[in-house]
């Protein structure tokens, strides 16, 4: 389906403020109190971001926002992008819970897909209930979008048994891609103490994710990206440029972001080539889910 080449995406955050949403382990979470300033990137920077990514040989280019950010606003720069990016780069947004009207607007305003996940302690460490993250993945597929999601993030006190069931999980909704992704303990912040799981570890859990989704999922992600993750099978890694949930520096790409070119030879290492032209992941239409049903499984895992 890949036909062994990977892909490389490019995101950009479109605002950096202190979010209400309180995910304990997210440098933008208002209680941990790392970032107390606010800024949004005008529509000009966007296209400049959208562009110099795409121009780098980037597969894709996502939007991120918190999720406070105003949704008019980023249909706006939406349609900006669009305008200026060739017509079959996928423009992916990396957003809020959504209803199904709004959803069909994001689709109408330009966007291919979603970037959306129910994270291991949904509701537990933050102020976001499951249920909501479920409908909002059903909107955006009905909407015609198509769903990327991930497990994350994987700490070291997440069980074998909340680990599978949050794979069958992300398999049960047919995404674009799946993947597993590390909490990065970003100081500060209420999970800091907790640690961080190996990159082995972390390739371990992106290499069984691979095995337990539908064929139709072309894509396996890690985050943060490194060679051991590509040895594990995943074949997107996403370049970064702005604010950054795993990064207490306004600018991650001074920091902890990287750009397309190390990737490209992070995949060189792993002798894996990289896709060139638009994302496969994003080019088949999404498929509605009825509600999953291995998320019983999830709920009784965090309940042991």
């Amino acid at each position: 389906m890949t036909e062994g080449r990977a892909e490389i995406h490019g995101q950009f955050a479109l605002d950096l403020a202190p979010c209400s949403r309180n995910c304990d382990w997210c440098s933008f979470a208002a209680h941990n109190g790392i970032f107390e300033s606010k800024w949004q990137l005008p529509a000009e920077g966007a296209v400049t971001f959208a562009l110099k990514f795409e121009q780098e040989g980037a597969n894709a280019v996502l939007t991120m926002t918190t999720a406070d950010y105003p949704f008019g606003k980023m249909l706006d720069i939406a349609r900006e992008i669009r305008r200026h990016i060739k017509p079959e780069t996928p423009l992916i947004a990396n957003t809020g819970d959504q209803n199904l009207g709004r959803a069909e607007k994001m689709k109408d305003a330009g966007f291919d897909g979603v970037y959306h996940a129910v994270r291991l302690d949904e509701g537990r460490r933050n102020r976001i209930e499951t249920r909501q993250r479920l409908e909002t993945i059903r909107n955006f597929q009905e909407a015609g979008l198509r769903v990327g999601t991930c497990v994350e993030p994987v700490g070291p006190e997440h069980t074998n048994d909340e680990l599978a069931a949050m794979i069958l999980f992300t398999a049960s909704i047919s995404p674009a891609f799946s993947g597993a992704a590390r909490r990065i303990p970003v100081p500060n912040t209420s999970l800091a103490e907790y640690g961080m799981i190996s990159e082995l570890r972390m390739a371990q859990i992106v290499a069984i994710t691979r095995l337990a989704m539908p064929r139709g999922t072309r894509g396996n992600c890690t985050h943060e990206p490194c060679t051991l993750g590509a040895l594990g099978g995943a074949n997107l890694f996403w370049a970064e440029i702005g604010a950054n949930p795993r990064d207490d520096q306004e600018k991650t790409e001074d920091h902890r972001g990287k750009d397309v070119e190390i990737f490209r030879e992070i995949y060189w290492e792993a002798d894996c080539e990289v896709l060139d032209g638009p994302s496969r992941h994003f080019s088949q239409a999404p498929t509605p889910t009825a509600p999953p049903q291995p998320y019983p499984a999830l709920q009784a895992a965090k309940a042991g």
